[in-house]
C-alpha cells in the first residue's frame, strides 16, 4: 500500500508539472520534477492526509515558510530540514486562490443577464470575485472599466473570441455576498500573505493586480458567511433584495466537494435559488453539462455555464475564453 501511494503521489507531481505549469513557471517545473523522483520527499507527502497532498498546497506552504527558492536543492533542503512546521502548515491551510482575474471570464456573462444584479458567490474565499463592477478589463481593445472609483482598478487582460459578446458596459451591482467554509480575513497579514503565496513566482503581473483587488475589497468589506454550500446556501440567498437579479455563481469550488452524487445534488437544487445560476469549473465537475457543450476545449480549461446550459471554454484564472453558445438575452 505504501508503495501505491508513493507511486501515485509521484505521477500527481509529474502530471501537474506536465499539464498546469509547463510554461507557466519554469521553477515550479523544476521542483514538481524533483518532489517527482525524490524518495524522502514523497515520503513526507504520504504521511499527509490525501486531500492535503496536492501540488499547489505544497509549493505554496512552502514559499509561505521559506519565501521562493532558488531551485531543486535549496528547495528540497527547506523541505526536509523543517518538515514539522511544514506539515503544521499544510493542515491548517488550504488552497483558496481567489483569483480576481476570473470576472474578465464572467464579466460576459454578468452584463448580458437583467440588472440590477446581486451577487451571492459560493466558495468565496476573502470575496475577491463580488467586485467585478469595480475592476477593468482589456479583451484586445478600449479598456473597459469604473467611470470613477477611489482606488485605481486592476485590469484584467483577457484573449476572446469572435463570437463573445463584448459587454457594453459593466452591470450595476446593489447586493453581494459570499458562502464560504472558511472565509479569508483580509485584515489579517498572515492570511493576504497565504493568498499572494498562492500566485506562482513568475507571475508578477498577476500578483501586482491580486494586491490592488485585495485593496478594493479591504476598503469594501464584502459580508461573507461561514457556511457549507450544502446546507447554508438557501438562507443567505434569501436574504437578497427582491427588486435585483439574483446570481448564484461559483469558480473551482465544486471539485472539493468529493461525492459526486453531492455535486449533482447541488447542480438540481441551486437553480430553485436564484434567476441564475453561472457555474466556472473543470468539465469533469459537473460531466453532464460538460456533454452538452458539443466539443472539448483546450487542455486543462474550465466550462463556464449558465443554469446548466454550457456558454464558454475558459482559463481557470481568466486569461482567455472561448464562447460556445449564442449570445444571452
Amino acid at each position: 500500500m505504501e508503495q501505491e501511494d508513493d507511486a501515485r503521489v509521484s505521477a500527481a507531481y509529474r502530471r501537474f508539472a506536465e499539464d498546469e505549469v509547463r510554461g507557466k513557471s519554469p521553477l515550479y517545473g523544476e521542483l514538481l520534477r524533483g518532489v517527482a523522483s525524490d524518495p524522502e520527499v514523497i515520503g513526507f507527502l504520504v504521511t499527509l492526509p490525501r486531500h492535503k497532498r496536492q501540488p499547489n498546497l505544497f509549493l505554496a506552504a512552502a514559499r509561505y515558510l521559506f519565501g521562493t527558492q532558488a531551485g531543486w536543492a535549496q528547495f528540497r533542503r527547506s523541505v526536509l530540514e523543517n518538515s514539522e512546521v511544514l506539515r503544521a502548515t499544510m493542515l491548517t491551510r488550504s488552497t483558496q486562490t481567489n483569483e480576481p482575474g476570473r470576472c474578465a471570464s464572467l464579466l460576459p456573462v454578468l452584463a448580458g443577464l437583467p440588472g440590477p444584479l446581486a451577487l451571492l458567490e459560493v466558495g468565496a474565499s476573502a470575496g475577491l470575485c463580488l467586485f467585478p463592477d469595480f475592476y477593468a478589463y482589456d479583451y484586445g481593445g478600449a479598456i473597459l472599466g469604473p467611470e470613477a472609483q477611489r482606488l485605481a482598478p486592476p485590469v484584467f487582460p483577457c484573449a476572446i473570441n469572435a463570437a463573445t459578446p463584448l459587454p457594453a458596459r459593466l452591470p450595476r451591482v446593489v447586493w453581494r455576498a459570499g458562502l464560504d467554509l472558511n472565509p479569508v480575513d483580509l485584515g489579517d497579514p498572515g492570511a493576504v500573505a497565504w493568498l499572494e503565496a498562492l500566485v506562482w513566482p513568475e507571475e508578477t503581473d498577476r500578483l501586482a493586480r491580486l494586491r490592488a483587488a485585495i485593496g478594493i475589497a479591504a476598503d469594501e468589506k464584502p459580508r461573507l458567511v461561514k457556511g457549507d454550500l450544502r446546507t447554508d446556501l438557501a438562507p443567505l440567498a434569501g436574504e437578497a433584495p427582491s427588486g435585483a437579479t439574483l446570481v448564484i455563481f461559483h469558480t473551482a469550488v465544486l471539485a472539493y466537494v468529493s461525492a459526486a452524487a453531492e455535486r449533482e445534488e447541488f447542480a438540481r437544487s441551486v437553480g430553485g435559488l436564484c434567476d441564475f445560476w453561472i457555474a466556472n469549473e473543470a468539465p469533469r465537475v459537473i460531466p453532464g453539462i460538460a456533454e452538452r457543450a458539443g466539443r472539448e476545449g483546450p487542455k486543462g480549461s474550465f466550462l463556464i455555464s449558465v443554469n446548466g446550459v454550457p456558454v464558454a471554454w475558459t482559463d481557470p484564472h481568466g486569461a482567455s475564453l472561448d464562447w460556445i453558445a449564442e449570445p444571452l438575452a
